[in-house]
């Protein structure tokens, strides 16, 4: 008999402890989402970019403050990892990324990403993104992480190459 192939992370390793904060160069804050930052992903819902790029669906507050419990529900789950992007750890969120459709198991996971209006042009989500890349593979553990996006979003394409992700496919 063949012996079964051990899980690339355990599990554990993330519901075993808190979600993390990150403080980044550039001044901003990486922090899990608070109910009270429920407004804003309402918001984010509202912005054209947002909307072109994501297709969210609108949500009420109370729908929002739903989905913020879901990432926390996620991250115990060890199967999302969401975080806002705050310009202070007190500061209301100008935008989210994250890691979903994680397989800890094949050690794997998909950014996903947005800016609001006050939170583009200052090179944040690249910076964002490669610090989420550095906790998902030295600290985690995963190995092979994605960034699936239209090519005809210019913007997410530089996130991606500043970030250091080739383009592939």
């Amino acid at each position: 008999m063949i012996a079964p192939i051990a899980p690339v992370v355990p599990a554990g390793s993330m519901s075993g402890g808190g979600q993390p904060s990150f403080r980044l160069a550039s001044g901003f804050v990486l922090r899990p989402w608070r109910p009270d930052d429920a407004d804003v992903l309402v918001v984010s819902c509202r912005d054209p970019e947002v909307r072109q790029w994501n297709r969210p669906v609108g949500l009420t507050l109370d729908a929002a403050v739903e989905k913020i419990g879901r990432w926390e529900q996620g991250w115990r789950a060890e199967e999302v990892a969401i975080w806002a992007v705050c310009r202070s750890e007190e500061a209301e969120p100008v935008g989210l990324i994250g890691l979903a459709d994680m397989d800890l198991r094949g050690g794997s996971g998909e950014f996903l990403y947005w800016l609001l209006p006050a939170g583009r042009g200052h090179g944040v989500m690249a910076e964002a993104t490669v610090r989420v890349s550095r906790w998902a593979v030295e600290e985690l553990g995963l190995h092979r992480l994605r960034i699936t996006h239209s090519v005809a979003n210019r913007a997410s394409c530089g996130v991606a190459t500043r970030a250091g992700f080739p383009l592939e496919g």
